[in-house]
């Protein structure tokens, strides 16, 4: 059925739906079963057998196999039995694959639950009830309710439109709005269909309504709609990196380049000062290879890039239990940036709960009150005893409910025949409804200012008309002023009769020649947690700004309540703004918190005048107009609950409760999380220089100390376990205390360079010391000769192995704060102590076990030298605890 040739009454027949109720719930589920879930198909996954063998096709993975390769055939060749480092190489690189693999899936699952979380809602009446349900649960026959800012969730055939404007540019490519109706088209002359384009009684998934409201039933979901239809087409989400990943990755591949040059340049070295020998010891050539790979497998920190996606993505998934739902993970390092938030009050910084308190007329209060409600699109619901719809038009209809406006079905007997819907830019909106009289009433409601000057006349308490004077129209808006003070939010109405349902129902036709009516003052609390929140905002060098449609006077009185002003000298208007040019507002802008009676056009400069003085915004925002502003922000926030699909999809962080202390809460949460990818990109870059150190040292005076296997071991037990652990740190008690990083800082900012090599140093000095302790226990004196013969080195490689784990275990408490003394921090870290116990353990095992400790060319030690060994390894602790003294020290004199 092509449902645009047919009337909406023939679709509504074919589709066995209802205009006013719908279909039930039990049909509703029947079809899911039927049509599926009004989805688009996703990417098929990639095969585990794929990902575990593109995990191998990492170039030190590769490498590692050549090592076990070649080590394989060496022995065969010699007829040796000894598989003991082939076996251990591919175990290890078996585990790795795994391992990431794992990784790989942990992290979309994270993903798809945020997804799921920021799915999309639509509005359907199903059995005579408005419900609010996820899109993917729509089937055809289904009623849904579309207003400026939704995302159309289906195909569907239009039942009502009232003004209501779709852009389709995702489907024709048409960047200008189509406005829509709900007649039948008719075929033109030698035609069969009716182009994409044309279709004005249609409306297609991927498309957004930009204006107006309307009513439509859905005729065809999922890969049946015409989107479905070009989905191949379609370009799949490509996988985000955030920068610092991006970052991390050029650093492992430079890192990698660069070991692989040094590795060579030994390789080379050492083949030429045992040049002489080659040919009587063929094996050499195989050692040389093992030792180039040692230095290699040390110096390349296999799993950051791995561990670092694992913290971001357990991150993410805290921050969304805490109500902040990330939906681009750059979101997460910028948070940690952010200097400037600039909040909507309305919901945000109130609790979006509005209560008429306060009614000031000058015409008849049965008139305003009626007036304030028919000029809304809540509902009264008779049955909850409540309005259902936005908050400021809830609150009308509830104001009206209480004067008994709704009772004996009174309500029902107003007819809307016309309405100029609501606007961001007019601050107004207008119905005309027919009276039960069969007269035409246009009803205005919006800002008094705005409303007061269409206004040519004013109404008196017996109804009787007069002129409207300037005396009269200071009179109201001082009685605004009044109002506004007491930090209510006031709208004014008014009315206009018409002898005939008027041609022309655009704002334009109507807003003009009006009657003033009254004012109605209404109180929105505040939240209570937000004037803890703003406290904490400013204690951490984050400023609170806020923008809102309100009257200057109840936007400076809750900001007061609230902390963010000291008086009406921060606070600015939206007309006073539009009289201040870009570069004068740029230099300005550091003198308001305030912005009030503001336009959609007017956020996006205040983000242009703060980023232009280098500052990181954070931009709040629910209305389709707010999209741009929330797009060219730092970050842009979106609201969960009141905000438009619109903004949710450009936002990088929604808002689940709407709630601005839930923005600090993500700013904590964003600095904690980088805070922790910090210690842990230090904790493994600083065990990797020393163990490159230590094979570099030992490689130059001509000695083993590890075999490829023994690093690997470290850096897949002792290091990646504690890495994963010291991502799970709590915040720091100072953390938002500090003054937020620049955007600029690098990774390795703060000075963070020097502790990784200090640090990677003197832990090369502890495992060095360790590995000559060990031939002294074994030989009784310390001979360089034997040592490079090969002869004096097991219980100094076991000692030194001992040595290295057991320092990076104790070493990953020190890394639980880059500063504070290990001894000063008052919660446990219970996911560090597991993983150095499980990292201590396996060391113990891999030594003490006979047949391990063989493969791994281990030897058991005496209690003496396994006591010196644990000995030299805490001695990282004391160094470090001296070491980050001396640092406070520095950094408190720089200050």
């Amino acid at each position: 059925m092509k449902e645009y040739l047919e009337s909406k009454d023939e679709v509504l027949k074919e589709l066995s739906s209802n205009e006013e109720s719908g279909i039930t719930s039990g049909e509703a589920s029947s079809r899911l079963a039927q049509y599926g879930p009004n989805e688009l198909e996703k990417e098929e996954k990639t095969p585990l057998w794929k990902r575990f063998f593109e995990q191998m096709a990492d170039p030190m993975v590769i490498m590692l196999i050549v090592a076990a390769a070649i080590s394989a055939i060496t022995g065969t060749i010699q007829g040796e039995s000894e598989w003991a480092d082939v076996i251990i190489i591919m175990a290890v690189v078996i585990i790795n694959s795994v391992l990431g693999v794992v990784q790989e899936a942990k992290s979309e699952q994270a993903l798809e639950a945020l997804q799921q979380m920021s799915a999309a809602q639509s509005k359907v009446i199903r059995g005579g009830k408005l419900e609010h349900l996820p899109s993917a649960e729509l089937v055809p026959g289904d009623v849904v309710l579309l207003e400026a800012g939704d995302s159309v969730p289906a195909d569907c055939r239009i039942l009502e439109s009232a003004s209501m404007k779709i852009e389709e540019a995702a489907l024709t490519g048409e960047s200008v709005p189509v406005e829509k109706h709900t007649d039948a088209i008719t075929l033109a002359a030698d035609t069969d269909d009716v182009p994409l384009g044309d279709r004005k009684n249609m409306c297609y998934m991927g498309s957004t309504v930009v204006y107006g409201r309307g009513k439509a039933v859905v005729a065809a979901t999922g890969m049946k709609t015409e989107m479905g239809k070009i989905a191949d087409a379609l370009t799949t989400a490509k996988k985000e990196l955030t920068p610092l990943q991006i970052k991390l990755n050029e650093l492992s591949g430079i890192l990698t380049k660069l070991v692989l040059a040094i590795c060579v340049v030994i390789f080379a070295v050492d083949l030429i000062r045992h040049g002489s020998e080659l040919g009587s010891n063929p094996e050499m050539i195989l050692d040389t290879f093992m030792v180039a790979v040692s230095l290699a497998v040390a110096a390349i920190p296999e799993g950051l890039v791995a561990v670092v996606t694992i913290v971001l993505s357990m991150g993410v998934t805290k921050m969304s239990k805490r109500q902040a739902i990330i939906r681009k993970m750059t979101a997460v390092e910028t948070l940690g940036c952010t200097q400037i938030i600039c909040s909507d009050k309305t919901g945000t910084l109130t609790q979006n709960k509005m209560t008429v308190v306060k009614h000031e007329c000058a015409g008849p209060e049965e008139l305003h009150v009626r007036a304030m409600a028919l000029c809304s699109d809540a509902q009264w619901d008779p049955e909850k005893g409540e309005s259902v719809g936005e908050p400021t038009e809830c609150a009308l209809v509830n104001d009206a409910a209480k004067a008994g406006f709704y009772e004996n079905g009174n309500a029902e007997r107003y007819e809307r025949v016309g309405e100029a819907p609501f606007d961001s830019g007019r601050k107004m909106m207008s119905v005309v409804v027919k009276t039960p009289e069969g007269t035409f009433e246009q009803y205005t409601k919006g800002g008094p200012d705005v409303v007061l000057s269409r206004c040519t006349q004013i109404m008196n308490a017996d109804g009787t008309v007069e002129p409207m004077t300037e005396a009269r129209r200071e009179k109201i808006m001082a009685a605004n002023k009044g109002m506004a003070d007491e930090a209510l939010r006031v709208l004014a109405s008014a009315v206009r009769m018409h002898k005939a349902l008027p041609d022309d129902c655009s704002p334009e036709g109507l807003e003009h020649d009006l009657t003033f009516v009254g004012l109605s003052g209404m109180i929105d609390p505040e939240r209570p947690e937000v004037a803890a929140a703003i406290a904490e905002a400013k204690e951490a060098g984050i400023r609170p700004v806020m923008i809102t449609g309100d009257h200057i006077d109840t936007a400076v009185a809750i900001a007061k309540n609230l902390g963010i002003c000291k008086d009406a000298s921060s606070a600015i208007t939206g007309a006073q703004l539009d009289k201040i040019s870009d570069e004068e507002f740029k230099e300005k802008v550091t003198q308001y918190n305030v912005y009030a009676r503001v336009q959609p056009e007017h956020k996006a400069r205040i983000v242009d005048a703060w980023k232009g003085r280098g500052m990181i915004v954070a931009m709040t925002g629910d209305g389709v107009n707010d999209a741009p502003s929330i797009k060219r922000a730092d970050i842009g926030v979106g609201m969960g609950i009141t905000g438009t699909d619109v903004t949710k999809n450009v936002a990088d962080m929604v808002l689940a409760d709407d709630n601005f202390a839930t923005i600090i809460n993500a700013c904590e949460e964003g600095r904690r999380i980088y805070d922790n990818i910090r210690k842990v990109i230090q904790f493994l870059l600083s065990a990797n220089i020393a163990e490159v150190l230590s094979v570099f040292v030992a490689t130059l005076v001509g000695f083993t100390i590890f075999q490829p296997v023994q690093l690997l071991w470290i850096n897949l037990i002792t290091d990646c376990f504690p890495a994963l652990a010291l991502g799970l740190e709590e915040a720091e008690g100072d953390i938002m205390k500090r003054k937020p990083r620049k955007a600029s800082d690098g990774v390795f900012a703060g000075g963070m360079g020097v502790d990784i090599v200090f640090q990677g140093v003197v832990i090369t000095i502890l495992v060095l010391a360790s590995f000559f302790v060990g031939v002294y226990f074994d030989m009784g004196y310390i001979d360089i000769a034997d040592m490079i013969a090969g002869t004096a080195d097991e219980e100094g490689v076991t000692m030194a192995f001992i040595t290295l784990s057991m320092v990076e275990i104790f070493h990953c408490f020190n890394m639980r704060s880059r500063r504070a003394s290990l001894f000063s921090m008052k919660k446990q870290n219970k996911w560090l102590w597991g993983a150095a116990i499980l990292a201590f353990i396996l060391t113990v095992i891999v030594v003490e076990v006979p047949f391990l400790a063989d493969m791994f060319g281990f030897m058991e030690l005496p209690m003496e030298a396994l006591a010196a060994a644990l000995g030299l390894a805490f001695l990282i602790i004391p160094i470090m605890e001296v070491y980050k003294a001396v640092m406070r020290s520095v950094e408190k004199n720089k200050d």
